[in-house]
């Protein structure tokens, strides 16, 4: 057996049915469970398995995972009107879209995922925490457990909008405090919702709606038969205009 399948069956002894799924994948562990036992699960963690270290955190948007945003076979071979017309999540105002192809999930949209690391026994582990309102997301900090989530958490909330109960100061991070919306949501429009300009008349920065037109611009397929139909003949006979050259 080896030591990851040890640690799943540990996990699986210890917590029970506290673990909503234990999985064994690409020689790590990755357990699930739901909030309400975050705290105590991260803690005994911490304290029994030697998982001292949580080296990352990074929020999920689940929205259309799993689903194949445009199939080759049925896209057409000329034109961008895809980038226009598309509408899925992550694509301009997908979401409230009535002609969106692919609905967000009702429910475990967003989530929690963090990365542990013991140094004592060279393991790692990743443990995965789904919010369960997808309206108002909300997990609770781990930052009494790992220090080191405070800014964690805050990049989290700030690309998310993931709430963490409990955090001391749950700013944004990387964005700035005139910034509407979080920026990795897959319905968050790539050409954003305000931008900023230089007002002449008031003479300082102001924030405005975009003016960008919003717009996706989907790389076109290659086919083979396209590239087959360029291609020069290879016949091996020397050019008509070539050949007159010559003469």
């Amino acid at each position: 057996m080896t030591d990851t399948n040890a640690l799943a069956e540990r996990l699986q002894e210890k917590f029970g049915d506290s673990l909503q799924s234990v999985n064994v994948a690409v020689g790590e562990v990755t357990i699930e469970l739901a909030p309400d036992e975050l705290i105590e699960v991260a803690t005994a963690l911490r304290d029994e398995f030697g998982f001292e270290m949580l080296i990352d955190l990074c929020g999920v948007d689940y929205a259309g995972f799993g689903k194949d945003e445009w199939l080759t076979g049925e896209t057409s071979g000329s034109g961008f009107s895809r980038g226009v017309d598309a509408a899925t999540p992550g694509r301009m105002t997908a979401l409230d879209d009535d002609l969106c192809i692919e609905k967000p999930r009702e429910a475990r949209r967003f989530a929690a995922v963090y990365h542990l690391l013991s140094i004592t026994d060279n393991q790692r582990l990743r443990l995965r925490v789904f919010a369960p309102d997808d309206d108002l997301p909300v997990v609770p900090s781990v930052k009494p457990v790992w220090n080191c989530a405070d800014w964690f958490e805050r990049e989290a909330f700030d690309l998310f909008g993931i709430l963490f109960e409990g955090h001391p100061d749950l700013r944004r991070l990387l964005t700035d405090y005139g910034f509407i919306g979080h920026p990795f949501r897959k319905d968050f429009p790539l050409s954003g919702n305000v931008e900023v300009i230089y007002d002449a008349e008031k003479q300082r920065v102001v924030y405005q709606p975009v003016s960008i037109e919003p717009r996706v611009l989907v790389p076109k397929v290659i086919r083979a038969e396209k590239v087959d139909e360029q291609a020069p003949a290879d016949s091996g006979d020397e050019p008509e205009d070539a050949a007159e050259a010559t003469e």
